[in-house]
């Protein structure tokens, strides 16, 4: 009877936990569908071009942005990112709710563009642990480091334009929350084929 999806968009600073909290939703809940972004980033340890990442070169980025192929776009610390955005209205339209984990600036840019997705902030309790997480993840150097906390600060100021703020002090809990979040969203009356439903009353 659920006629569409939601469109579930988790953001927050780099190091906040999103992947991990991606992964622990597909666990707990079903009829879920992750997008991939594209990036023009170089991949990172065993990530694979298709499944962590569409990996482009500028060329090819600019093409989808050009032929308005993307639903999201941003110039993240140099590197292009993006959502194709073909996929995930068929997944929507399927009954499906599509995850995105993306940085804020491209989740705004996708609230402008559909201003039904759910709007998710994940963030660590404080800048010391977020700074530990990134120093323990040991994929960047103490520049680079300095950089993204400077970045956070930014992005942390953008959460009242969020639905919803998750503090990610316990990887469980948090995960929790999130799934929480996406079963009360499920019950929108929006998402039903409300005719169908009067029907059988």
């Amino acid at each position: 009877m659920k006629s569409k999806g939601n469109l579930i968009v988790i953001s927050g600073p780099s190091g906040s936990g999103k992947g991990t909290v991606c992964q622990g939703l597909f666990k707990e809940l079903d009829n879920l569908h992750l997008s991939i972004s594209a990036t023009t980033r170089k991949p990172r340890g065993n990530e694979q071009h298709g499944k962590d990442y569409y990996f482009l070169n500028r060329e090819q980025f600019e093409s989808l942005i050009a032929g308005d192929q993307l639903l999201e776009w941003a110039n993240v610390y140099g590197n292009y990112y993006g959502t194709p955005r073909q996929p995930v209205l068929e997944a929507i339209d399927g009954g499906l709710d599509v995850i995105l984990e993306i940085d804020v600036q491209g989740a705004l840019h996708v609230k402008s563009k559909y201003p039904n997705c759910v709007l998710i902030f994940l963030i660590p309790p404080s800048r010391a642990e977020l700074a530990n997480r990134l120093k323990n993840r040991g994929t960047d150097s103490n520049d680079a480091i300095e950089h993204r906390l400077q970045w956070a600060e930014s992005e942390i100021k953008k959460v009242r334009e969020y639905d919803y703020l998750v503090i990610n002090d316990d990887l469980a809990a948090a995960t929790r929350k999130v799934s929480a979040i996406i079963i009360a969203e499920r019950c929108r009356p929006g998402l039903f084929d409300i005719d169908l439903l009067l029907q059988k009353y």
